[in-house]
């Protein structure tokens, strides 16, 4: 999505402009067409937003993502993209004791910046939104919006293609060869470009100034039979999409035809920026992800998965993306670290770098995310090691929640140390660890 925005706007900026957008399979085959459908505002994140840029230039930022939402919607009409955009809100809730109030670090610091965006539920109205009595608690935003990801990346390439770039799918880029202007090798050839932007999702792992700031993990999807009718008895309503509190976030919406779609960050990590086929097999977890689905609509239990699917997940160590010219490379431009919320802003990302590659002003991106930061991370392979360790005691702490137990503070210290995280929920409260985004893996 991010790569093709960006082609999008290059061309609408600057119809002169030759654009030839490579892609090394096919346009959504990986995270812009696997995702959840979630289109989120970046309130969620503000606290880390506000560490890196201050509060004035986060909230510029948030509120051009939130407007992007909308935007998002209002370019598929405009465009004839189906895309299911359906702009009806999101939860963010409890479905145990141990999540209750995740949300109030960064309600207390909006609220201090003049934001309300979020507007806290009773109990029975929650459950009634989600359509489950297991949510005990959550505070509701009315921006977010859903969309069927696949549909909106290929309408957006059919728009790229109307505006005349030049797309060629199945060109992998091998190489970006040294010199004064940008020449990228690929399999049919050499290509020399003045400006050359890198939209690669999680392999921007394999980038060397990228390397220390992103943890590449994977999160695992299911959808369910069509079942129109027993989702309107539970109330689950279209367009409204819904996340937990937890690390290993369980997120879920429901789609035109009637289904619920259901993920679950927290998959498998990946060595290095060495993004393997584990990465696109989904068997073994899809019945993870459909017992958590059971756990939360056990009144649709018996409901089968029609299809699943993973995809490898870019997370920041700061929780949030960065966007701009590499150091040692200013005519290359990469975005990443959308860290499992990339929907609303890769609209952000790829505006603003269309802008820069034009030599024009980004006004949206705040110069605090316009370079990654390195993570306080070991070299591999004991990094990989240390993840494998931190997300098997992440799991066992959730799992121990979810029975109303309390874990042992060891567990609780090591699975604090996990950079990841679907929103920001502020310093730890056990433990005397670091604040999300910022505790080493």
């Amino acid at each position: 999505m991010t790569g093709l925005w960006t082609a999008i706007q290059l061309r609408l900026g600057d119809p002169s402009v030759d654009v030839v957008l490579l892609e090394a399979g096919v346009c959504g085959g990986a995270a812009s067409g696997r995702n959840g459908g979630f289109v989120m505002t970046a309130w969620s994140k503000f606290s880390a937003l506000e560490r890196l840029c201050g509060t004035a230039d986060a909230l510029v930022y948030a509120r051009a993502v939130e407007r992007a939402v909308t935007e998002i919607g209002t370019f598929c009409a405009d465009h004839g993209i189906a895309a299911e955009h359906h702009q009806g809100g999101w939860l963010w809730t409890a479905t145990n004791r141990a999540q209750l109030d995740a949300w109030n670090f960064t309600m207390e610091q909006l609220a201090r910046a003049g934001e309300t965006p979020y507007e806290i539920l009773e109990a029975d109205e929650v459950a009634r939104r989600s359509g489950s009595p297991v949510h005990v608690a959550g505070v509701f935003e009315k921006a977010p919006a859903t969309v069927h990801p696949a549909r909106l990346t290929r309408g957006l390439l059919d728009v790229a293609r109307a505006l005349g770039v030049r797309v060629l799918e199945g060109c992998p880029v091998r190489e970006i060869l040294p010199g004064a202007t940008p020449r990228l090798a690929t399999g049919r050839g050499v290509i020399e470009a003045d400006r050359v932007v890198l939209a690669i999702s999680a392999w921007a792992a394999g980038v060397a100034e990228a390397r220390r700031s992103l943890v590449v993990i994977a999160s695992d999807v299911i959808a369910t039979d069509a079942a129109p009718e027993r989702l309107a008895s539970t109330g689950f309503t279209l367009g409204l999409s819904v996340s937990d509190s937890r690390r290993l976030v369980n997120y879920y919406r429901t789609t035109e035809d009637g289904r619920i779609v259901f993920g679950k960050g927290g998959g498998d990590v990946a060595v290095g920026d060495r993004i393997t086929r584990s990465f696109d097999r989904s068997e073994v977890r899809a019945a993870v992800v459909h017992s958590q689905f059971r756990r939360i609509y056990p009144m649709l239990a018996d409901l089968p998965i029609h299809s699943h699917w993973r995809g490898a997940v870019d997370y920041s160590v700061t929780g949030v993306p960065f966007v701009g010219p590499l150091a040692s490379a200013e005519r290359i431009l990469m975005a990443a670290g959308f860290s499992g919320n990339g929907v609303g802003p890769s609209f952000v990302a790829g505006r603003a770098m269309a802008q820069m590659a034009l030599d024009r002003d980004a006004p949206d991106l705040p110069e605090g995310l316009r370079s990654p930061r390195n993570g306080r991370m070991p070299p591999e392979p004991v990094r990989y090691l240390a993840g494998r360790v931190v997300r098997a005691a992440v799991k066992r702490k959730e799992d121990a929640e979810d029975r109303d137990r309390t874990p042992g503070m060891i567990l609780t210290s090591v699975a604090s140390l996990d950079p990841t995280s679907f929103t920001d929920k502020g310093p730890a409260k056990k433990a005397g660890v670091a604040a999300d985004g910022a505790a080493p893996l």
